[in-house]
């Protein structure tokens, strides 16, 4: 609601306004109602900022410290965990002393400043106090060196204000002698000393000299104040809003940069597990992020990047999930692959493996607990006693029943492990379906295809030793009939088989459809060499339907009994047999159903290809986003990928067109996979949310092919209340078979412990997993939900879950205008507004609905890491010059919003499906000659480009710094180069997500302030 446009508001990228509109109605909450704001008038709004802290337990502080202001007190107070006693310190009369003129006007970390007192003494590190930002305290730098520091911002560029903003870097604080109790208190400093934070608030504002102390407007409530934001913003703020770019002001003068950053995260978490090792093993604590790259020994639980739970201590009551208002759930990504340091997956033979549960089916684990000497075991699964096979009996030993193999068995020490299992299957199989009909012939490009198709094949064809050196393979062309072609090797050349009765599609003969590599790859090639020489007689104006050459390819493979890609190169106009949905019904929010949704032909014959693990991979080689059938659903469903060109005709879609097949044929990849989910007796499946047609259970999802990226979401509900001491346990098991025909069983357990304290569970959440979570149930909901409830119903969720944290997990008492987030949720606000005004749920200036379709679906099947990225992606800085003799450090990300850019740098914006280059007004021309071969900004061209082979250290850099994260991302991506002021720049303000979208979403400043006077709104 946050989102809506006025009627007049212009169209000018960055020149967005908001109106107010009615508030959602009621909503079922184990808390107090509210009334929900919309970003309307300032006037209708109370100020509850003051100062910002970030604690080891949560975020807290008072957000009208993010306004300019000239009282340089910034205050706090001790509060001592035992007795909540509170503790004074005059303010310093000489603290313009403290720091030399020198460094006046910018931001000094605190631990470079001398002490104030020398009557004061410093405490140790595990003393440090809590304090709250209305104390009479003045903030005291420590003698120490901090181990962390919290910046206002990242190595970027500060704005003109911030640079003369009264706030420097928070850090560690420290315990300080407190002053005569007898001293007077000013009034407001009485009625605030008992607002200390929650436990653990560590954090405190450095001091600042008088000068610029008095520089500074007051920003304090007058006795006759109306009570509206108005009053709470300094004339320097609200010249900030003036002179400050639409797009990236505060609407209440807050300051971003001061805001909690999701970068500032995700950099503290690498500075912990970088390059580290992270020990899994039952009820382990919070993992690192999915962003960080670490190594993860399995010691009894399964790796994060396999599965990862939304918390990770688990309330033990149904009620308390309802009060913390964050889904109980876990991400699952079965084929994950193995970071560079890791063990290989432990493999044993389905023989030699001790058997799971008789009961439920569950898969022997770490969890399961023996009993009578090894005798029987208990499954936390079912709650059933099962018996051991004589022939894999063995006895425990110690106080723990432990068995005395467990070491040597995985399926007994490992939380993931492999069975192969004894029986074998058909090989998979490579189809290919090339359409000959006259749109294609006038297209030119058959050519180009049919020559990259035949490299390919000889390139597999070389590789001795490779699982797709001997794949079978087959071909056929298609205009509104179907071609056949027999390879086989005994044949002196290939014979066509002409299908005209595509209706009822029967096979004339199934020999030599399907022909090993390496006996048909000459005949296979003397084919492709036909194609472009090939006439059509038929009138295709009217489209070609997509189902033709699905079912035909589905023919060959259920003829032939086996499993395997089909990849579809398209050029004809599509349609869609039994397809009535149209794009009206996308836009009105009050139909139940979209044109996301498939026909049920499409998911009818989608069944039909998960059945036989026929994967559809489509090369839409012309694009039409205008007309006709979206082509992507079938592809999707059955796990493969829709690729769109424009006729091939440009150099760089010719290249993402090799890459995009190399790689699809390549990708290891399992057919005919079926994942079951086991939980804890005590609790249920309650939803499952992916890229797949839901079954009848939740628990249960087929799929025809899935690889190493495929990552699907599932809900927990409680049955009845968890015991404490048992924990919690979830089992992925993935039976699939192999590009051989190798049938086997991949199993993921991860045990979790519980907890009867809500503040627990809100301590072992993450903001990215819940992204990752909120993003696959939401673009899942599309399918039968109205966009504008899905963006309200996320608001609302996070807003409750702050009041519950508020309410329920504050230690102390916290004043109406802190700002109170979990420590590991900092980052959930800005993830949460991403996605509520992404392409898909807010709907774009110039962003058609197949590319919505399109995004959605690619999106659905990211793992966490890549969902992250795209919700927030990495804003890199890039030199400008690099010596040899002197190179320069990795680059550090920068926070996703116009203040970070400056326009002498040069920035990369990275995300899983965009590369943009932005380049400023003013980058110096050596640059632009060294990176461009270009020596005047005007003749740079915006954007799809290549950058040129140039041999400099900067061109040579910068290219293997965009390979390396072209290698990383889930599809092939162009390079887009946006030069600052031209119109393309709408591109890029899509991926500052901090700032407000030309969509019409609300930045994050904007969205933080709502969510906080909402969620204290709820419990007044």
């Amino acid at each position: 609601m946050m989102d809506v446009r006025t009627a007049n508001q212009s169209q000018t990228p960055g020149q967005n306004s908001m109106i107010r509109a009615s508030p959602p109605g009621p909503f079922y909450s184990p808390l107090p109602s509210f009334q929900q704001l919309s970003l309307g008038s300032p006037s209708d709004h109370t100020s509850c900022y003051n100062n910002l802290h970030v604690s080891n337990q949560g975020f807290h502080g008072d957000l009208s410290t993010l306004l300019p202001r000239k009282n340089t007190n910034n205050n706090i107070i001790y509060s001592n965990n035992a007795d909540h006693t509170v503790r004074q310190i005059s303010p310093d009369a000489h603290l313009p002393s403290m720091v030399p003129v020198s460094s006046q006007g910018r931001n000094i970390p605190p631990c470079s400043l001398p002490v104030m007192h020398e009557e004061m003494q410093h405490c140790k590190p595990e003393q440090m106090s809590l304090y709250s930002p209305h104390s009479p305290y003045q903030a005291i730098s420590p003698p120490f060196s901090p181990p962390y520091v919290q910046q206002s911002s990242l190595n970027g560029p500060q704005s003109p204000l911030q640079k003369h903003l009264p706030f420097s870097p928070l850090s560690f604080g420290h315990c300080v002698n407190e002053r005569n109790p007898q001293s007077p208190q000013p009034a407001f400093e009485r009625t605030h000393a008992e607002s200390s934070v929650s436990a653990g608030s560590i954090y405190n504002h450095a001091a600042l000299p008088s000068s610029l102390i008095q520089q500074q407007p007051q920003c304090t409530l007058s006795p006759h104040s109306t009570g509206i934001i108005s009053d709470f913003i300094s004339n320097t703020a609200q010249d900030r809003i003036i002179t400050q770019s639409p797009i990236s002001e505060s609407r209440y003068g807050l300051d971003p940069e001061l805001l909690p950053s999701a970068v500032k995260v995700m950099a503290e978490d690498r500075a912990e597990w970088e390059g580290k090792v992270f020990i899994s093993e039952p009820f382990s604590p919070l993992p690192p992020l999915a962003t960080t790259s670490c190594i993860v020994e399995d010691r009894g639980n399964a790796s994060p990047f396999a599965i990862r739970s939304t918390s990770y201590c688990v309330p033990c009551e149904g009620q308390a999930v309802l009060l913390s208002r964050l889904p109980v759930g876990a991400l699952i990504t079965p084929l994950t692959k193995q970071n560079a340091g890791e063990m290989p997956l432990a493999m044993c033979k389905e023989s030699e493996c001790v058997a799971g549960c008789g009961w439920c089916g569950a898969s022997m684990c770490s969890a399961m607990v023996w009993q009578d000497c090894g005798q029987r075991f208990y499954c936390p699964f079912c709650g059933k006693l099962s018996e051991v096979p004589w022939q894999h009996y063995q006895p425990t030993k110690g106080v723990d029943g432990v068995r005395v193999d467990k070491d040597r068995r995985p399926e007994l020490s490992m939380g993931s492990y492999e069975i192969l299992n004894s029986h074998k299957g058909e090989p998979a199989a490579l189809l290919l379906a090339i359409d000959v009909s006259a749109s294609a012939l006038r297209g030119g490009h058959l050519e180009f295809v049919a020559q990259q198709i035949h490299t390919l094949l000889t390139s597999l064809n070389r590789e001795e030793g490779d699982a797709l050196s001997d794949v079978r393979v087959g071909l056929m062309t298609y205009d509104s009939r179907i071609h056949l072609y027999n390879l086989s090797p005994a044949l002196s050349r290939p014979h066509m088989l002409v299908i005209t009765e595509t209706e009822d599609l029967e096979l004339p003969v199934r020999e030599g459809l399907l022909v090993s590599l390496k006996d048909c790859i000459d005949s296979i090639g003397s084919v492709l060499q036909l194609i472009p020489q090939f006439s059509s007689d038929c009138d295709d104006s009217s489209g070609v339907p997509m189902e033709l050459p699905v079912k035909a390819g589905l023919a060959v493979l259920q003829a032939l009994n086996c499993p395997g890609k089909l990849l579809i190169f398209h050029t004809a106009p599509l349609i869609e047999m039994g397809h009535t949905n149209t794009s009206s019904g996308f836009f009105g929010s009050h139909r139940p159903k979209s044109i996301f949704q498939p026909s049920d032909a499409a998911i009818s014959l989608a069944k039909e290809c998960i059945h036989q693990g026929c994967g559809v991979h489509l090369f839409a080689l012309s694009q039409q986003d205008v007309g006709g059938a979206w082509p992507g659903h079938i592809p999707y469903l059955t796990g493969g990928a829709l690729h769109m060109y424009s006729h091939l005709q440009g150099e760089l879609d010719r290249e993402r067109f090799i890459t995009d097949i190399k790689r699809t044929v390549e990708t290891d990849t399992g057919y005919k996979a079926e994942l079951r989910i086991f939980v804890s007796k005590d609790l249920r499946v309650s939803g499952s949310y992916g890229l797949f047609i839901p079954g009848p259970s939740p628990g249960r999802v087929a799929v025809a092919t899935i690889d190493w990226q495929t990552t699907l979401a599932v809900e927990l509900a409680h049955s009845r209340a968890l015991d404490e001491t048992r924990g919690v346990a979830i089992q992925a098991v993935l039976s699939y078979s192999t590009q051989t025909g190798d049938m086997r069983t991949r199993v993921h357990t991860l045990t979790l412990r519980c907890s009867r304290q809500l503040q627990d569970t809100f301590r072992h959440y993450q903001a990215q997993t819940l992204l990752s979570f909120y993003c696959k149930k939401m673009y899942c909901a599309v399918l039968e939900r109205p966009l504008q409830e899905l963006r309200e119903e996320l608001q609302t969720e996070a807003t409750e879950a702050l009041a519950s944290y508020r309410k329920h997990c504050c230690s102390a008492s916290v004043s109406a205008g802190q700002l109170v987030l979990p420590q590991h949720l900092r980052a959930l606000p800005v993830y949460i507004n991403s996605l509520r005004k992404s392409e898909v749920l807010l709907p774009g200036l110039r962003s058609s609905v197949h590319q919505r379709m399109q995004q959605r679906c690619q999106v659905l099947s990211m793992d966490t890491c890549s969902t992250t990225t795209h919700f927030y992606p990495l804003l890199l800085p890039l030199p400008l010059s690099v010596e040899p003799s002197n190179p320069p450090n990795p680059e550090e990300a920068l926070r996703c919003c116009g203040a970070s850019l400056e326009p002498r740098g040069l920035y990369l914006v990275h995300a899983p499906l965009t590369l943009l280059l932005w380049v400023g007004t003013q980058v110096p021309t050596s640059t632009l000659v060294e990176l461009f071969n270009i020596s005047c900004f005007s003749s740079l061209p915006s954007g799809e480009t290549k950058l040129p082979a140039l041999e400099n250290p900067l061109s040579i850099r910068i290219r293997s710094l965009i390979n390396t994260l072209n290698s990383r991302a889930p599809c092939t991506r162009k390079l887009w180069v946006v030069k600052q002021g031209d119109t393309c720049e709408e591109a890029l303000q899509r991926h500052l997500v901090e700032d407000k979208s030309p969509n019409g979403g609300a930045s994050y400043a904007d969205f933080l302030y709502h969510l906080h006077i909402n969620s204290v709104r709820m419990l007044q």
